[in-house]
């Protein structure tokens, strides 16, 4: 009663069984770990998990503590509960009793008491026990399998009716033992071999760690440098700022007051002209012919020469000083960055939009033209040599150089594409998918996988890691021909990079079937380097 108490305790709320490889929730609830992760799995697309047992949600993915402790137990009870797997007499029909003997010719398995009346004839084999009887017999003949058959196409335990009249007649053969030893050698020599392999694998294994932990100090004396010197940089970056408000400030002030005034005279001067005009348009509103020509010259009135003045005068002033300004931080930030040794790698930002005009009639382009979503209803756009036939969609951004990034997020789809291609790809046909040619390449996933692959010119590599976010990272650098596939998780996750030589601009490139794939964010990778 008491082990199956104990029985009802190990089993996980979720598959009801005995726990595999428990872990434990920060709610304290014990799952086995594969439950727990196809659980957690399912709720990925809401973003809202919660424990199974007791409903507790967490606003992120919940962390998994493999619990030891009641990994032991589970061990401890599995072990103490093999009787169970243990051959039980087939006579003994009042309690189970462990069998000694399995009789072949009989089917069945015998305790102590029952080998004792068994026959002792000869066609009465006995053997360890068993419940696999029916695999010890011939399936044809069923008699005993006596005899192992030598010939290549037709290698195989046989009975002797198989030798006389089945269709190993004529073969060489050999006695199951006799075949057994000799298979027994083989297997030896494997496992020396194995054994041999083995060492020398630990032997390379001990050497890696070693150079794993050279390269782990060499690290982390150069980020121990890096900190020092950016915090340097931080240091002198903050003067510089403090000397330079100062600065603007005082401009700001003095070019304020300056300002000020002028446009005091340029209202003034603005009533003047106010005036003029009214005048102006009182003339032209007049019929009499004498009175417009008799009133005095109103050429004057459009003189602006000393407004001209005044914003030239300002004008260069402030063009004079902002360059002096300029001037003066380009060249202390040069001496910080001379000092420190430092050079950074920068490149124009990057926006990745998608392209209406490539995009099949069943998706619909967000507007902001950063989401995808497929949809039953075509859209009403134009058909033309541009636009997808296979619910794929193109980026307006085209890359030609340099190195970048963008991420994506999957939503309830139930197949989506997303990676980069060239211009030139079809636009209808079986060729026109991405990663189904030579000019492009993607990741690819199914809603009811959670192993995902990726493809180029029709050829598949199947991933060998499990994915449970949808959420994704694409690095491309150009020149290096390289385009890298990662999870968006912490710590995000290499996925798999492509090399080639790119000859083409590339165009970012979705496919969605349900659901919506949207663009988060891209935008140029930055590096540095410390000499």
């Amino acid at each position: 009663m008491a082990s199956a108490d104990l029985g009802k305790e190990l089993e996980c709320s979720i598959c009801l069984d005995v726990y595999r490889d428990a872990v434990t929730l920060s709610c304290g609830h014990n799952f086995c770990q594969l439950c727990i992760d196809q659980h957690l799995k399912r709720q990925d697309v809401s973003g809202v998990y919660s424990c199974p047992e007791c409903r507790a949600e967490f606003q992120e993915r919940p962390t998994q503590q493999r619990n030891i402790t009641l990994c032991n137990v589970v061990e401890n009870f599995l072990s103490a509960h093999q009787y169970d797997a243990l051959y039980f007499c087939s006579y003994c029909m009042d309690a189970p009793v462990p069998a000694v003997k399995s009789c072949l010719h009989c089917e069945a398995s015998l305790c102590d008491r029952h080998l004792r009346v068994h026959s002792k004839a000869a066609e009465h084999v006995l053997t360890e026990p068993s419940s696999c009887l029916q695999n010890k017999k011939c399936s044809i003949h069923k008699k005993i399998l006596e005899y192992y058959c030598t010939n290549d196409a037709l290698s195989a335990c046989v009975c002797v009716s198989c030798c006389m009249i089945g269709e190993h007649q004529g073969h060489k053969m050999e006695s199951l033992h006799e075949a057994s030893e000799k298979k027994k050698v083989k297997l030896r020599n494997v496992l020396q071999t194995l054994n041999t392999k083995r060492e020398e694998t630990e032997v390379r294994v001990k050497n890696l760690e070693k150079h794993k932990k050279q390269h782990h100090d060499k690290a982390a004396g150069e980020a121990e440098s890096v900190t020092a010197l950016c915090r340097d940089i931080r240091r002198w970056l903050d003067d510089l700022e403090k000397t330079v408000l100062g600065r603007i400030s005082r401009q700001e002030e003095r070019e304020s007051l300056s300002i000020s005034e002028l446009i005091k005279k340029l209202e003034i001067k603005k009533d003047e002209m106010s005036g003029n005009m009214r005048h102006i348009e009182e003339l032209c509103n007049m019929t009499d012919p004498l009175t417009v020509l008799q009133d005095p010259d109103t050429g004057d009135l459009c003189d602006t020469d000393e407004e001209e003045g005044g914003k030239k005068t300002v004008g260069c002033d402030r063009f004079y000083q902002g360059e002096k300004l300029i001037s003066h931080i380009t060249h202390k930030l040069s001496d910080i960055l001379r000092d420190v040794n430092v050079t950074f790698y920068v490149q124009d930002p990057v926006d990745i939009i998608l392209d209406v005009n490539t995009a099949d009639n069943n998706l619909q382009i967000s507007d902001d033209l950063k989401m995808a979503t497929w949809t039953q209803i075509k859209q009403s756009r134009p058909e033309t040599n541009c636009r997808f036939q296979n619910f794929q969609v193109l980026s307006s951004t085209r890359i030609f150089s340099g190195r970048l990034y963008w991420d994506v997020e999957i939503s309830d789809s139930e197949e989506w594409s997303v990676g980069m291609c060239y211009p030139r790809i079809d636009r209808r046909g079986c060729q026109s998918y991405i990663g189904d040619n030579k000019k492009s390449w993607c990741l690819h996933g199914e809603q009811n996988s959670i192993q995902y692959s990726v493809i180029h010119d029709n050829k598949v590599i199947v991933l060998p890691s499990f994915i449970f976010r949808k959420k994704f990272r694409m690095c491309l650098d150009y020149e290096a021909g390289q385009l890298s596939f990662y999870e968006l998780r912490d710590p995000i996750r290499h996925l798999h990079t492509f090399s080639a030589t790119f000859t083409e601009p590339l165009h970012a490139a979705l496919y969605i079937w349900k659901g919506n794939i949207k663009i988060l964010e891209g935008g140029p990778i930055l590096t540095h380097r410390v000499f």
